[in-house]
């Protein structure tokens, strides 16, 4: 097969015809597969839309050339389309789960994240992979027969599970939840429509999770060259990005250094890709899965880079930490974000009528928890793009930081 061709569909692919169907019954489309169907429903959301002005590294008035949520999505899709694309996969379920990804994101990135999940600790705290389901089933408000997009459950379960299980097979929550619990959010739509949270996702989640590995460390570097918070030559501290300096250099003698950086960033590219793949297809030709729920049953992580590959991606990992997400310049401007959503919170807990009309309760309605309003102005935050939040700063507070 020629490199950058569609492999046959594979056994073990999610098929549109197959799957589990959607919790409000519907007709079919005539002319899309229900994922394709998942995919437009993604695009045309208004959280998708939102994604335009929130925060990757950079906040958005620091240039116009740095990623966002949204360039990042879009960066995602198209390397998972790949990966899904040689692995015989279904590309529309995939690109489904890549685009849905970051949707729960509050503004500011991690940042404020970070904020949203203090301000919550008493309410169960803040996770993006739950705020992205509270998204898709209940916070759109764009169809009149369901709130949500009402999406297969195969995106759902995708959604929630593509870093792997939740909870073990007697329910108790392991990896990241171990600690603090799963998300009430994902737990009590969980009983509504059973994703199986002890099960490992499909490989279309599998990945669209590693694309999403692929595509920060490749574009951070490029974000981090374009700000000057290091250079090419600085790259040279990792084995793998040294030698592909080294072979660009020799290719290439006197190269100006934005297309030195824009080279190496597409080699890495090309080079975690197929890491991905070979790795891949060695671990399905040793479990010989026959079908989707032989994936889910395996109990192991299928998508996964070699293991050179992976430790070459964890050297990547911990250099954008130290010189790119520690830095003072980001730091400084991070560290003032988290105090503006922090503001935001108190503000609308201390003062409801500052929230629009449509994010408060009806009139007549029974009175609120304190769980219940403090999850409401979550929500409302977490939709925020950056700079709307600095707007409502500005709004309603007598001095709001430049974030710069």
């Amino acid at each position: 097969m020629s490199v950058g061709m569609a492999a046959p569909r594979a056994p073990y692919a999610c098929d549109p015809d197959r799957s589990r169907g959607r919790l409000f019954s519907e007709a079919p489309s005539r002319t899309r597969s229900a994922f394709r169907r998942d995919c437009d429903r993604v695009i045309h959301s208004t959280a998708f839309r939102r994604l335009k002005h929130k925060t990757q590294v950079f906040v958005f008035h620091e240039g116009d050339h740095y990623r966002t949520r949204l360039t990042h999505t879009l960066e995602v899709a198209q390397i998972a389309r790949a990966v899904a694309r040689q692995l015989g996969l279904d590309e529309d379920l995939t690109e489904t789960l890549a685009l849905a990804h970051d949707i729960g994101h509050p503004p500011f990135g991690h940042a404020g994240e970070r904020a949203l999940d203090a301000c919550l600790e008493a309410h169960g705290g803040f996770d993006h992979n739950a705020q992205t389901l509270r998204l898709v089933t209940s916070l759109e408000h764009r169809y009149p027969e369901f709130d949500g997009l009402n999406l297969t459950w195969e995106t759902l379960e995708g959604i929630v599970k593509h870093n792997g299980p939740l909870t073990d097979a007697l329910g108790a929550p392991v990896g990241r939840y171990a600690t603090h619990g799963v998300p009430f959010g994902i737990t009590e739509y969980d009983r509504t429509f059973d994703l199986e949270l002890s099960s490992f996702a499909s490989l279309e989640a599998q990945v669209a999770a590693i694309a999403d590995d692929i595509a920060y460390n490749a574009h951070d570097i490029d974000d981090g060259l374009r700000a000057g918070l290091f250079t090419v030559d600085d790259l040279k501290a990792m084995p793998l990005t040294q030698g592909m300096i080294t072979e660009i250099d020799g290719r290439y003698p006197g190269l100006d250094e934005s297309r030195r950086g824009a080279e190496l960033v597409r080699e890495l590219i090309s080079y975690l890709i197929g890491a991905v793949v070979g790795e891949t297809e060695q671990r399905l030709g040793a479990v010989l899965p026959k079908s989707a729920e032989d994936i889910r049953r395996c109990g192991r992580k299928l998508v996964a880079f070699r293991a050179n590959a992976a430790e070459a991606e964890a050297g990547i990992k911990a250099f954008l930490w130290q010189h790119m997400y520690r830095h003072e310049r980001v730091m400084r401007v991070m560290v003032e974000a988290e105090c503006l959503v922090t503001d935001l919170f108190a503000r609308y807990q201390r003062a409801p009528e500052d929230l629009p009309a449509e994010w408060l309760p009806p009139e007549g309605a029974e009175p609120e928890s304190d769980g219940e309003q403090a999850r409401r102005i979550g929500n409302f935050i977490a939709g925020m793009t950056d700079r709307f939040a600095i707007t409502e700063h500005i709004r309603l507070f007598d001095s709001t930081p430049e974030l710069r």
